[in-house]
């Protein structure tokens, strides 16, 4: 059993993109009264199409990274890591240990691979923690009191540490709103064993299903108004629409008894590509 959470840790290597994650980074741990760690990995010999940088180099990268993290945290606790690994390493190293990892959608330097659908996917692939990929440029955190913490919610199979998490974000913010979206297909209804023919009838048993999955939560958070909905349509299209005006957008993976290329869905894996914010991607 892994120690609690005590900490946001957020990749920073001196780029514009990274520079958005610290943001994003020192404000959630300002919500959520948590330290922020801020890494930066290094390496002596240069990589393939890259060079080698010195520690140096990190140590001073990770100076200015301080300082903008002071600004934008207002009183929280920082602290600065330089390592001397590869990216994937550092990320699965710190990934144990921390409440969350936040990264930038591109990077450069030590973190150059940042790219959706290079380290920051591998990352959110395998992390043992909650990783949230910061879009360029990232609104604020926390946008205002009519934004809501959107939530892809699987109900049959409801998963504790993707519902604690988004109803954990949402609590923290000042409009305390969560949106909880069930899409459905007539395949999937099918693959699950329910109703195939009568459309009704697949709406109403996910419907009853989604509120069943909330009640215990809704419950534990009274402070969070929770809107739920459910479409008939594609999840990944119908989170990537809600993310227009999400503080968060919030999906889940499956973290074990899977083959370590499938552990990211194919929902999880859209909505990172084409969601209009910034995203968490929950391991369960």
């Amino acid at each position: 059993k892994h120690p609690e959470p005590s900490h946001v840790t957020v990749a920073f290597d001196g780029s514009r993109w990274s520079d958005e994650a610290i943001r994003w980074a020192a404000q959630e741990a300002g919500l959520r009264g948590l330290p922020l760690r801020i890494v930066n990995a290094w390496l002596p010999l240069p990589m393939p199409g890259g060079r080698a940088v010195s520690l140096a180099e990190s140590r001073a990268l990770l100076d200015a990274a301080e300082v903008r993290a002071h600004v934008y945290g207002n009183g929280i606790a920082v602290s600065v890591v330089s390592a001397a690994d590869t990216v994937g390493a550092t990320l699965a190293a710190e990934s144990e240990s921390c409440a969350m990892l936040v990264l930038g959608s591109r990077g450069r330097g030590g973190f150059r691979s940042l790219l959706l659908g290079s380290t920051s996917l591998t990352a959110a692939s395998v992390a043992r923690c909650p990783v949230v990929v910061v879009r360029d440029p990232a609104p604020t955190v926390d946008p205002g009191p009519a934004s809501d913490v959107v939530l892809g919610l699987e109900p049959r199979q409801p998963a504790d540490e993707l519902l604690d998490f988004a109803f954990t974000a949402a609590a923290a913010r000042s409009g305390r709103r969560l949106h909880g979206i069930t899409a459905w297909t007539v395949a999937e209804s099918a693959r699950d064993g329910g109703p195939i023919l009568d459309r009704d009838a697949i709406e109403t048993a996910v419907t009853r299903a989604a509120d069943e999955a909330l009640a215990g939560w809704r419950t534990k958070y009274p402070e969070v108004e929770v809107r739920r909905t459910v479409v008939h349509a594609s999840p990944a299209g119908a989170l990537v629409e809600a993310s227009e005006w999400a503080a968060l957008t919030v999906v889940g993976r499956r973290h074990a008894g899977t083959p370590l290329g499938l552990r990211l869905g194919t929902v999880a894996h859209a909505v990172l590509l084409h969601a209009h914010g910034s995203v968490a991607v929950v391991p369960y």
